[in-house]
């Protein structure tokens, strides 16, 4: 049997597309799938992807940066405080030594906190990357299309969000639980959720969860603390949201138990806050969930991409990029680097939201002031 796909669309959906969704959707035990508007090609199962299983995991259906996600954060100060120049100067620089896009200086590399640092991986092997690459990427970026944004609302208010995940602990638990895996018909491999094997994969998840979570909130607070040590303003921590953006979890949906993978997907239950960033030209939003149970209760996770790096470097000049990033303060030093993520890259964030007015509703809109990415 081939399980249903419904889909929530900008526009049609590209033909290498639509055939992993169909190669998805013809795999053992795939019971339903839901396609958001943000969906595009990745490796396997595309991003944009929600996928619902009775007893199988298939790791690819998450990805290798499990717990990837985006916080919000309101800080206490007028946004048009962060349009100075000399300000947003004295930020980026800071930015680069407390929150750096790839690992901390060895000497400088922060001790796991306790819930995950004492919390022991499914392998010795997983262990060793944990106490190493784990504690120096702790509180880090990565590169892409993760950031850190200083944000106005409509209101003049300054919001901090940040996209991150958990770095190269999540591609190493991915690639260790999928050495030697089972393959389904159609050659996506996958775990049985109930055996040994699958349980210890799904340790590793929930504790990848835990670390982005946590790195996130990390990063949160040294910003907090700049802010605080520049402009002598509080954050209001009453108003942090986090949530992820790849994982996989037991559900209930029409009645039925499923284990529900979300690849480049939020949940989106009734009245549960999301966040969904859009290019760093262009709004974010802070949703609730409407909890449409045709969607498995889940919205897209951002703007998703329209052109792909390479097309994006061959499309979009320097000159370009500055015209797109107009009004917004960012390292022009960096504009080489950055020309795959100018917001031509990614497809218009407001469309988004329009094709999926039925599973989130919009509670605020940011905008960009200032973007930080690891490049």
């Amino acid at each position: 049997m081939t399980a249903p796909i419904q889909t929530w669309l900008v526009e049609p959906l590209q033909r290498d597309v639509a055939v992993a969704l169909e190669r998805l959707a013809a795999s053992d035990d795939v019971r339903r799938i839901a396609v958001m508007p943000d969906v595009h090609l990745a490796e396997d199962v595309c991003i944009g992807t929600v996928v619902a299983t009775e007893r199988m995991l298939y790791p690819a259906a998450v990805g290798g940066d499990i717990g990837c996600g985006v916080a919000a954060l309101r800080l206490e100060c007028d946004a048009d405080m962060l349009r100075d120049e000399t300000a947003a100067a004295w930020l980026l620089a800071r930015l680069y030594e407390h929150v750096p896009a790839l690992q901390h200086a060895v000497a400088r590399a922060p001790e796991l906190p306790m819930a995950i640092g004492d919390d022991v991986l499914s392998d010795p092997r997983l262990e060793r990357i944990k106490r190493r690459e784990g504690r120096l990427e702790f509180g880090t970026l990565g590169r892409g299309n993760h950031f850190l944004e200083f944000q106005r609302d409509d209101e003049g208010s300054a919001w901090l969000m940040v996209h991150s995940g958990s770095r190269a602990l999540g591609q190493a638990i991915r690639d260790h639980h999928l050495r030697d895996a089972p393959r389904s018909t159609t050659g996506l491999a996958y775990l049985d959720g109930g055996s040994e094997r699958g349980r210890a994969y799904l340790h590793d998840v929930e504790w990848a969860l835990r670390y982005a979570d946590v790195s996130r909130r990390a990063m949160a607070e040294r910003v907090a603390a700049l802010i605080d040590e520049r402009f002598g303003t509080n954050a209001d921590w009453a108003s942090f949201v986090s949530c992820h953006h790849n994982h996989v979890r037991r559900e209930t949906h029409d009645g039925t138990s499923w284990w529900v993978h979300r690849k480049g997907a939020i949940p989106a239950a009734l009245g549960e806050p999301g966040i969904i960033p859009g290019s760093m030209g262009s709004p974010s939003f802070h949703v609730e969930g409407r909890g449409h149970e045709p969607a498995l209760a889940s919205s897209s996770h951002g703007a998703g991409r329209a052109l792909s790096r390479s097309e994006a470097r061959r499309a979009i000049s320097r000159r370009d990029l500055f015209r797109q990033l107009e009004g917004v303060l960012f390292d022009r030093r960096r504009a080489e680097q950055l020309r795959d993520e100018a917001p031509r890259a990614y497809k218009d964030i407001r469309a988004v939201m329009r094709a999926q007015r039925d599973l989130t509703r919009i509670v605020r809109t940011v905008h960009p002031v200032l973007s930080y990415k690891g490049t």
